[in-house]
């Protein structure tokens, strides 16, 4: 056998060389096992480059492994759980930016008329409501639905019907009228000559003046004080509601909008004894003004704080709604003979709060539904950054329904956090008999203008705001996309120009929202060293219709590797 030449042989020893480093890049040393190990799976990271992998590995709470099925040798151990996903999708767990879990939670345990698609079968719900809950006390509930009644103006008369022998308050779907009857306006002092309060409206009837039974905007307030207080047991009760309807929705992180002091203790109570499921931040509802206002605010944020728990943000109202008519316009309703609403605040006043609560390091988060309401807000967020000075502040408005298209750039060009509910973009009555015949046709192209503020690059957050609508993110993904009503295929599209593709509904929920949150380097995205909040779904949302998307099922959540729900 004839001997290899010097040349061919070096050529040889070379190769197999480069062949060894080859297979020892491959083959890394052993690393220790992971707790749980995910593979087979269409793992969508929501990283920088949008990447896609197969396989998550966790150990002590966090992300150790993203990539291929190939595993590093050791990383599954005998303690390891191996999950064969056999194609299950794998999220970041979702991240709700406009919440309200304790007081929604509270609400599945009273008087619930949010199927109601009649007036038939909401006085159907409310009968058996008031029998299955006897007593003297109040009879409370919530979610009926504004365009059920003319004018979105429920009558005392009927709840007197059906609730005859003590007060009864019934909040509206939005949370923004409360429909009383006869009792519950006597307790609460609501007559004939009582004044409209700053900021509300008391329903009348147009022969006598009486008080028809529904109140707008603050004017349900004078009810809410002759409420007694909800107890520490309820509260408790609507947040351990609220955590397991969010994790079996896949949601992780929560931003709790017009948090008061009482839900706040509620959060602290839960993650101190070990029971609280989501990460929470607070958007605090601002008490009283002033001075007083901000010392009880720094209270709480230092008192209330837990890992869990970051009381940071700061809740505030600049109008109501469009279709009650008491949403802050720059023009007028067509149907209101001149009025285009109140805003909550003046300038002035509005500009004062914006730049005392930013100098004291609060994440603002500002209630603005019409166009001069928003405008006034951008205003004043305008003004406290000139004046306070640039920082990392990420403030927020949310809900958004009718944005000039001259303050769309602003949102990127001030920092400023877009938060749209975009399970409302459907077409539904409320826009259809409550919204549009108020603006007109021009106006109202410029209703949830999704899609113009991301273009415009700024950074954009989906919420539910729950109650008002449902928890399910995956609802507002597929609503965001189709503008439909989940699971229709025949309806036109509504304001079709502002639909946004899969993609970008996931970022709303996932890394978008981290971001606003501040938490970004933590969650949001799928990446080695990050918190394990995940979410498993039985089918990859990219290979299924778009009219098919709210009927994927999460199989599993996680929080920090700990499993909160197993389908």
């Amino acid at each position: 056998m004839r001997r290899p030449a010097v040349g061919a042989l070096a050529v040889l020893v070379v190769a197999l060389a480069a062949c060894r480093r080859g297979a020892q890049r491959e083959m890394p040393a052993a690393v220790p096992a992971a707790d749980l190990v995910l593979r087979n799976g269409a793992v969508y990271t929501l990283d920088a480059s949008r990447s896609w992998a197969s396989a998550v590995a966790v150990r002590g709470g966090r992300i150790v492994y993203v990539g291929a099925d190939r595993l590093p040798p050791g990383l599954v151990g005998p303690r390891t759980e191996a999950v064969d996903l056999a194609g299950a999708m794998v999220l970041p767990g979702f991240q709700d930016a406009h919440v309200h879990p304790i007081s929604s939670g509270v609400e599945l345990g009273e008087c619930d008329l949010s199927a109601a698609t009649s007036v038939v079968e909401a006085a159907d719900s409310i009968g058996r409501c008031a029998r299955a809950r006897t007593g003297s006390g109040w009879l409370r509930g919530t979610g009926w639905q504004l365009p059920l009644f003319p004018d979105a103006n429920p009558r005392k008369e009927l709840l007197d019907s059906l609730v005859p022998d003590r007060p009864a308050v019934l909040w509206a779907a939005d949370g923004h009228s409360a429909w009383v009857n006869s009792r519950g306006l006597a307790l609460a002092g609501i007559g004939r000559t009582t004044p409209d309060p700053p900021s509300g409206r008391i329903e009348r009837d147009p022969r006598t003046g009486e008080p028809s039974g529904t109140l707008r905007e603050s004017a349900g307030d004078l009810v809410q004080r002759a409420l007694p207080p909800r107890t520490p047991l309820e509260l408790g009760a609507g947040l351990e509601r609220a955590e397991r309807l969010a994790g079996s929705f896949g949601i992780t992180t929560v931003f709790s909008a017009n948090t008061d002091e009482d839900e706040l203790r509620a959060f602290a109570a839960a993650d101190r004894a070990g029971r609280l499921t989501v990460r929470v931040i607070a958007a605090l509802t601002a008490p009283g003004g002033g001075d007083t206002m901000l010392t009880r605010l720094r209270d709480w944020r230092r008192r209330y704080a837990t890992p869990h728990v970051r009381p940071t943000a700061v809740k505030l109202f600049q109008d109501g709604v469009i279709e009650a008519r008491t949403a802050a316009m720059l023009a007028p309703y067509l149907d209101r003979h001149g009025d285009s609403g109140t805003p909550r605040r003046d300038q002035a006043t509005l500009d004062t709060l914006v730049a005392m609560l930013d100098r004291d390091g609060f994440q603002i988060h500002v209630h603005a539904i019409g166009d001069r309401a928003i405008r006034m807000t951008l205003d004043a967020l305008e003004r406290a950054r000139a004046a306070d000075g640039p920082r990392d502040a990420r403030h927020a408005i949310a809900h958004l329904e009718l944005i000039d298209p001259a303050d769309i750039p602003r949102f990127r060009a001030l920092g400023v956090v877009a938060n749209f509910e975009a399970r409302w973009a459907n077409g539904d009555e409320y826009l259809t008999r409550l919204t549009e015949p108020a603006l007109g046709r021009g106006r109202s192209r410029w209703l949830y203008p999704i899609a113009s503020v991301v273009r415009s690059g700024a950074v954009v957050t989906g919420g539910s705001d729950w109650s008002v609508s449902s928890l399910d993110p995956l609802e507002a993904i597929e609503v965001g996309i189709s503008h439909r009503e989940p699971g229709d295929t025949t309806s036109a599209p509504w304001n079709p120009a502002e639909r946004v593709d899969l993609p970008a509904m996931l970022a709303l929920y996932t890394i978008n929202a981290a971001w606003a949150h501040h938490q970004e380097r933590e969650t949001g995205s799928i990446e080695v060293g990050k918190l394990a909040d995940l979410v498993v779904l039985d089918r990859n949302l990219f290979e299924v219709p778009v009219a098919r998307i709210h009927e994927a099922r999460v199989v599993r959540t996680l929080l920090g590797g700990r499993t909160l729900f197993r389908r």
